[in-house]
This record gives C-alpha cells, structure tokens and sequence, in this order.
C-alpha cells in the first residue's frame, strides 16, 4: 500500500492519431461492408438527407478530423525543413559496440 504510482497519460496527439485511424478505418469498413450487399458505394446525398439536422454535427467532425491531420502532417514537414538533421555517417566509420 506504500507504493506510489504514476499512471502516464498519453499525449493529445497521440490520442488524435488514434482516433484519425478509427475514423478511418469506420469508414473504410463500412463503405466496403455497404458495397458487398448493394454492389455501389454510398450515395452522399441520401446520407445526408438520412442524417436530417445531425448531417452538419457529421461534417463538422469529419472536418476536424481531416484539419488535425493536414496540420499534423503539415507540422511534420515544416519542422523536417526548418530543423537541420545530421547527416548519418557512412557504414565505414560506423564502430561496432562491445
């Protein structure tokens, strides 16, 4: 009962891309499930005709959803340019460890 300890939140983007590859892979799922017993894809107007009022909460998170990923990857790319990598040094200069 001494004992302390820390539990370790995960980190917001961490949670963003989880929840990114969730999405995702709903969609993919479904689409494809949607496609073997009809033989077409969904048809986007009926879909939002179906979803009545909510049809605008739908978009907005899909759009937060495809905004967190153009700025995540956005972020990732402008960060590779602006930051200076060192260069990895060839293979004959590389020491094995003991």
């Amino acid at each position: 009962m001494g004992r302390h300890q820390e539990s370790q939140d995960w980190a917001f983007s961490t949670m963003c891309w989880y929840a990114v590859f969730i999405w995702f892979g709903a969609s993919l799922f479904s689409q494809s499930l949607y496609m073997a017993f009809n033989g077409t894809p969904y048809d986007a107007n009926l879909l939002l005709k179906s979803a009545g009022p909510f049809a605008w909460i739908v978009i907005g998170v899909e759009i937060i959803v495809w905004a967190f990923l153009a700025f995540a990857i956005g972020g990732k790319f402008v960060n590779r340019i602006h930051v200076p990598t060192q260069e990895i040094p060839a293979s004959e200069q590389i020491t094995p460890q003991t």
